[in-house]
Order: C-alpha cells, then structure tokens, then sequence
C-alpha cells in the first residue's frame, strides 16, 4: 500500500534525480523548494502529466524524504536510493508524509491559525480512537471528541483572563468557533495520505493508517519504559548508563531512547559520541545504530573515511547487508582489525577487569604474542602505549608481561 500510494511521487523524484543533478537545471528560481515553472512544465512533458499533476507529487515526494531540496538544486533523500532493496525505507517514506498530513493538504484560509493548530494538537488523539475502534466511527462522535479535547488543551494553557471582567453578553468567539468544518479538513487531509477513508458521514482507517497509529503507540509505550531511565540523556549520558547493561537490557534502553527523538538527529548524536575519546562509548554507539537500522547507512558509509570509525562502520554495514555476525571481521583488513583490537582494549583497559584484558589477547587475528606486538606498534592507535602497559601489568606470565612492557616502551620512546 505505502509503495502504491507513493508510486507517483517516487517516479517524479526519479525524474528529477536524472534531470537536475549537479551542472544540469536548477530545480526551483525561489530558494524555497517549489518547483519552478519551467521544471514543472518540463517534467509534465517528460512524464505525460500536467504541471499541477507535477507540482503534487513533487510535494509529496518532499514530505516523505525521496526529494531533498537545497536552495534551488534538488538531490534524491536515502528513502529513494534504498526504495527498490528496503521495504522499510518505503514505509518510513510513508510515515513521514502521515506525519505531515497538515502540510500535505493546506488548511482553508477563513479558518484563524490557533484553531487550526488546535485541531493539528488533538488529532493524534482521534486517530487513536479509530485505531481502537477497528471500524467506521461516525463523524458525530469524533467532532465530540474532538471539542473535548480543545476544551484539554486550552486548559492546559489557562486561558482564564486575569483581574475583573465585565459580564459577557455571550460566549465568546473563540471558544465556540465551530470545529466541524476543521475536522472536515483534517479528515480529507488524512484521507490524502491514505491513511483513512473519509465519506457517508463517517471515517475509518486504511489497514496503512491503522498499523501507522499503531507504530506510533508502540514507540509512545517504549519510550515511557526506559529501563535505566536514560531517555532525556544526550547521546554520550545515555550510553554511559547503558555501559553496565546486560545486552538485552541496553537495546531495550537504546529502543526507548531512540523512539524519543528524530532518527536523523539520533544518528547524528550518535556518531558524534563514537568521535570521542572513549573506545567503549565508540562500541556502543555502534550498537544502538545496529538498533537503528537502515536509516543509518548513508550515515555510516559516510564515517568510512576516518580511520578511528572505519573498522566498526565496515563491520556495521556487513552486518546490515546479511553477514553473519561472527563473520563479518572478515571485511576487514589485517590493519583495521588490529586496530579494533587496540581500541576494544583501550574501552578494557578503561571500564573492564584484569582478567578481561587478559582474555581480549585470545581475539587477536595474529597466531603469536611477537608478530601481534609488532603489528600493533605499527597501526599507530593514539592509546598503544596506554593498552599495552595495563596489558603487561595485567598478565600472571612475567615474561610475556616483560615482552609488552618493552613493546610499550618502545613505542612510547619511538624506537625499534
């Protein structure tokens, strides 16, 4: 359904994929992502519609991310790249068009804007009864629903005027402007998206809309069961807390955390905690992007360039694109993993035990103790001298123990 729905605005952003890319037309003349005439008029004739025909996908196709729009230069969003291979690309698509569905269908321009923004603020609620109701629910019951709820939200905000007031001589305006004719276009916009069907006096949801609403609860109720109670946390916090989790509890705090804020943005903050100097929130914020999913993978491609990340996002993407687990250190060159190596000891040597530092020399991809000091002097990792000299204070052999405290010397000094 969502592929269905979207079909028209995914063959417009093709279009303009192949069209206006770099050194070829610009896509808009004012800055502000509406498509120019010549565009409009140029992608009608290319693609058998009329202009107003374009200009309406062309908008869907920006409010469910398969369009980005910079200036007057338009580039495809991650949603259309992954479009054929990502199912979950295509609902996410979708979801953000839903979630727009104010923007999608404009509201008429008699109706006052705090009133429109009343009824934008109390649809989810309505929405919600429908996905309960399983059914048509006729309009006269959402509109009831819908007044109680106004009559929430302007309590919630006190709107009682303060000092003496002489007496009305009837209610005012506002409080009983008619909320029938703003539901009606809340429900045409819903109906739009095809989220629900709209018509014979009442609405019920499309099985797309229904399992929207439902997604929506779901990450709502996820969100309000923090486990370890991280979910106000900045990205770095939020980590730290999940430090001492077992696996299983610290995905449970990352769902919560991450159904909490925008995707985008998460990711973002993410990757800026794996920047740091801690090697044990680098491997975490991994594995909360492992939580995320496909939406993170224009992001962690992006990270492959800088040698402290590459190791984890190659491993991340291996993962992503169905390698197993406990094969997937095989993307990785002999230097990237002895470099993982050096940094999973430093998060170690950090936050773990002796015996855990002991153990971690039985993941190391060289068969002895000499040629992995050797490769490991030669990656150049900033913590070298920091991992070898807790190693060697860690180990119950003295000569091995002896062996990396002159390894770390010898890189500490900068000798052979």
């Amino acid at each position: 359904m969502a592929r269905s729905g979207l079909a028209a605005a995914a063959r417009v952003a093709r279009w303009a994929d192949a069209a206006l890319g770099p050194g070829r037309d610009s896509a808009t003349d004012d800055g502000k992502a509406t498509l120019s005439e010549a565009t409009a008029e140029r992608a009608a004739r290319d693609l058998g519609l009329t202009p107003a025909q374009v200009r309406a996908d062309w908008d869907t196709a920006r409010l469910a991310g398969l369009i980005e729009v910079h200036g007057d230069s338009a580039r495809p969003g991650w949603r259309l790249r992954a479009w054929n291979r990502d199912d979950s690309a295509v609902l996410r698509g979708w979801v953000a068009l839903f979630d727009a569905w104010s923007l999608a269908h404009p509201e008429p321009a008699e109706h006052e804007p705090a009133a429109v923004a009343e009824v934008v603020s109390a649809m989810p609620q309505a929405l919600s009864f429908l996905q309960l109701s399983a059914g048509p629910v006729p309009v006269e019951q959402l509109l009831d629903l819908l007044e109680q709820r106004v009559t929430e939200l302007r309590t919630a905000r006190c709107e009682i005027p303060y000092g003496p007031q002489p007496e009305p001589a009837a209610e005012p305006e506002h409080t009983d402007a008619p909320l029938a004719p703003l539901l009606d276009w809340a429900l045409r916009a819903l109906a739009s998206v095809g989220a629900l069907t709209y018509g014979d006096g009442q609405a019920t949801l499309t099985p797309l809309g229904s399992w929207a609403v439902w997604v929506k609860l779901e990450q709502i109720c996820v969100a309000a069961q923090s486990p370890a109670g991280n979910i106000e946390q900045a990205a770095e916090d939020m980590l730290r807390g999940c430090a001492q989790l077992r696996p299983n509890a610290a995905r449970a705090e990352y769902r919560a955390w991450l159904a909490a804020r925008p995707v985008g943005s998460a990711v973002t903050e993410l990757l800026g905690a794996a920047r740091g100097e801690d090697a044990l929130l680098r491997g975490l914020a991994f594995e909360a992007l492992r939580v995320v999913g496909a939406p993170a993978e224009p992001d962690v491609r992006g990270v492959l360039d800088d040698p402290t990340l590459r190791p984890y996002g190659l491993l991340w993407l291996a993962e992503h694109d169905g390698a197993d687990p406990e094969d997937a250190h095989e993307v990785l060159t002999r230097e990237e993993a002895t470099w993982l190596w050096v940094d999973t000891a430093a998060a170690v040597a950090d936050h773990g035990e002796a015996p855990l530092l002991v153990r971690h020399l039985e993941s190391a991809v060289q068969p002895t103790i000499p040629m992995l000091l050797d490769e490991v002097r030669a990656v150049g990792h900033p913590r070298t001298v920091q991992v070898l000299v807790a190693l060697a204070a860690a180990h119950p052999d003295p000569a091995l123990a002896k062996a990396v405290r002159r390894a770390a010397f010898q890189v500490h000094t900068g000798g052979s």
